[in-house]
């Protein structure tokens, strides 16, 4: 039996629907370098999805490799209660002054995306109960949004394929309309949108704001809801409201922070002041699972006091701050500082105008009559698929065009996984302007594909 018989025959895969491995099987990966995965047949792939959002310099960094190989040799693992280790406290002063935030004093390590938005839901609740406001457990999040599949995160999310069997078990939120320009739920034009999205934010806040803990949402990039890019200014003025009406401001940096968006963290293209700020996927480069999440020391002193008060946080995970992990993520960030990624820019944005060149350029290809929007910001790009440009109206679930995408893409050596109708673009920061040019013509080449046999 051969290992993927073998695969097929033991293992469930994640947002799978195994019924399709009998005709498209999974592919065997067995080596990895930069931008690059390789098959057991000696094909090659160019990773433009970053293996779900996470890889950040490259696979295979020989850096990172030999951080984690060093912390081995000294540490494995150890029970994060009543214990500590160097990598971790250096991590944390590390990730404090990269943020550079200074009402943002603390962090608590987790181990993926969904747990680091659990912690800042489950403080934020325990936050206000201490200060006396027990009633404010509600929570107000986006009709698109999404923070994650344990039932907390589930709950803060939009309603869609990912969750909706699960929503008997979800706890009472708001959800405001998100702020999808192309598909405006106001039908606004984007030359005369006066962000009535925000305005059915408020309306939510004024009437109960008093129950509402926090606004929980991602910072310019809605991923999983279809690679919703929105403007800045719509999240300052969320950052306003969560202000006005004294509620948290939760923001989900899980997918958008390290770079992605062409800055350290998304929020950073504002000066909105986050209660709580969520990561993961590239903490460690993208190599181990590690999550935190950081707050302020308002939130931290509520929960500061003498045991028998019963304020402490009760919540933490087997494996908390791994020295492995946190020694991958120091070297990632080492890996920062030595390219110069903070303090210089212009390395983020050659490769974002050729992004946002490429796919401007896509879109006004009239061969390509199914191209509906393509939108972009930093190393992240999207295009949305249609039926007819005119209606807006998209293809069905029936009509599979994700996996005929998929499938060709293969055939290109590139890994798309659309999402939906969204083909998106996550590029590692690695990506070379020669790599993305080859990785369009080859894009070009599905897409006209695709075009011929609908």
């Amino acid at each position: 039996m051969s290992y993927i018989e073998k695969d097929f025959k033991y293992i469930w895969h994640p947002y799978t629907q195994m019924k399709d491995c009998e005709k498209y099987p999974n592919i065997l990966l067995e080596r990895a370098k930069g931008i690059k995965l390789y098959d057991d047949k000696g094909n090659f792939y160019y990773d433009i999805i970053s293996s779900w959002w996470c890889n950040v310099h490259g696979h295979n960094h020989p850096k990172i490799k030999n951080a984690i190989k060093n912390q081995l040799n000294s540490l494995d693992h150890i029970m994060f209660a009543g214990f500590t280790h160097k990598s971790a406290i250096k991590l944390a002063e590390k990730l404090i002054n990269v943020l550079d935030d200074k009402a943002i004093t603390k962090i608590f390590f987790s181990d993926n995306g969904s747990t680091s938005v659990e912690v800042a839901i489950k403080m934020s609740m325990q936050y206000w109960y201490q200060k006396g406001k027990k009633n404010k457990k509600q929570f107000l999040c986006l009709d698109y949004g999404y923070h994650g599949d344990t039932i907390g995160t589930m709950s803060v999310s939009g309603i869609g394929f990912f969750n909706q069997k699960f929503s008997s078990l979800f706890y009472k939120v708001h959800r405001a309309k998100s702020p999808y320009c192309y598909r405006c739920p106001f039908k606004k034009k984007q030359e005369s949108c006066i962000f009535e999205c925000v305005k059915d934010m408020e309306q939510i806040l004024i009437k109960n704001s008093k129950n509402i803990a926090g606004i929980i949402l991602e910072p310019l990039v809605m991923g999983a809801g279809g690679m919703i890019i929105y403007p800045k200014e719509y999240l300052e003025k969320v950052g306003e409201l969560a202000q006005k009406y004294n509620v948290h401001l939760i923001l989900d940096e899980v997918a958008t922070g390290f770079g992605r968006t062409g800055k350290i963290f998304a929020y950073k293209y504002t000066n909105i002041k986050p209660d709580f700020i969520c990561i993961s996927k590239g903490l460690t480069g993208g190599i181990l699972p590690l999550a935190a999440t950081f707050t302020t020391e308002k939130i931290y002193q509520a929960f500061y006091d003498d045991y028998e008060k019963l304020k402490t946080f009760y919540h933490g995970h087997t494996f908390t701050a791994n020295p492995l992990s946190c020694a991958s993520a120091n070297a990632s960030l080492e890996i920062f500082d030595e390219e110069n990624y903070f303090e210089d820019e212009k390395k983020l944005k050659t490769i974002s105008k050729i992004l946002k060149y490429r796919l401007k350029s896509l879109k006004n290809n009239k061969i390509f009559k199914f191209i509906g929007d393509v939108r972009s910001i930093g190393m992240i790009g999207a295009i949305e698929l249609v039926r007819d440009k005119k209606t807006k109206k998209s293809f069905e679930i029936k009509d599979r065009i994700g996996m005929k995408i998929y499938n060709e893409a293969l055939k290109e050596n590139l890994i798309m996984r659309p999402i939906g109708n969204i083909i998106y673009f996550y590029l590692p920061l690695c990506t070379s302007k020669r790599d993305l040019n080859k990785i369009f013509d080859k894009t070009e080449k599905v897409l006209f594909k695709i075009e011929k046999d609908i």
